[in-house]
């Protein structure tokens, strides 16, 4: 497998904010995130802090609605 990540940013400057908005969804649902390479999550605890960043990214939405 390829080590490149091809997920692009929209806004380049929007890494802080994402990077944060990243840990505190993994802080929401108890997964120990580290800065930089976490190669050892589980498909799982990756999987809920992607879920929870959804989650959390429609509720944005709808309260701006």
């Amino acid at each position: 497998m390829s080590s490149k990540n091809s997920n692009k940013l929209n806004v380049p400057e929007s890494k802080a904010a994402m990077d944060k908005f990243k840990m505190q969804a993994a802080n929401d649902v108890g997964v120990n995130l580290k800065q930089g390479y976490n190669g050892d999550l589980t498909s799982r605890e990756a999987g809920s802090v992607g879920g929870q960043m959804v989650k959390k990214m429609i509720e944005s939405y709808e309260k701006s609605l």
